[in-house]
């Protein structure tokens, strides 16, 4: 579920700038927030070829220690412009019975600023939530015929509703689908998270 309830959601055909945006913006937090921040990585739609989305760029941040990191990032992305939001969990996908404070995160939001808009995702070094987002961009970026229908499913869904995060809670169950088929891809071929870092 995201924060950003005061609009309706604008999904655009995808833009090949993303990709160099994010590239930029992960290099510039890098080298701000090293060296609490382990990997900056340009996760979601907007990370992957081809595929629609809103146009704001999600970041994950990977860090060993949630709370010192909220404290020694909170300046510095503040001058980024960069607001922290009080959203600390994510959705945890249907069929996981899972303890939530392992999807536990620090989340930071910035819009309106001439070096894009951002969704900032702070997340624990191997948390099942850190492990998802890279896990559900790097499956849709090995299985490019799957990119149309999603990015169809989410272009009619803006169109039907009226928020943010109604459209994130119905978007919600469609991504537990496709981590379902994800996790027998990562184990088959020896996926593993960070490895587009390393």
């Amino acid at each position: 579920m995201t924060t950003d309830t005061t609009s309706a959601p604008l999904v655009l055909d995808h833009d090949p700038a993303w990709a160099e945006r994010g590239r930029a913006l992960a290099d510039e937090l890098r080298a701000d927030l090293a060296p609490l921040a382990l990997h900056v990585e340009h996760i979601g739609s907007t990370a992957i070829p081809g595929m629609a989305a809103k146009p704001v760029l999600d970041l994950q941040i990977t860090v060993a220690d949630l709370p010192g990191a909220e404290r020694a990032f909170d300046r510095v992305l503040a001058e980024k412009g960069f607001q922290r939001l009080p959203h600390r969990y994510d959705h945890v996908p249907a069929g996981i019975e899972d303890d939530p404070e392992r999807w536990t995160k620090r989340f930071w939001r910035r819009r309106g600023h001439p070096g894009a808009d951002c969704n900032l995702h702070v997340r624990l070094l191997g948390s099942p939530n850190e492990r998802l987002a890279l896990l559900f961009r790097d499956w849709f970026r090995a299985h490019p015929e799957a990119v149309p229908a999603y990015a169809r499913f989410k272009s009619v869904l803006a169109g039907v509703v009226h928020d943010v995060d109604t459209y994130a809670d119905v978007k919600d169950p469609v991504v537990d689908l496709v981590v379902t088929v994800a996790e027998p891809w990562a184990a088959s071929s020896g996926w593993t998270p960070h490895a587009e870092a390393e």
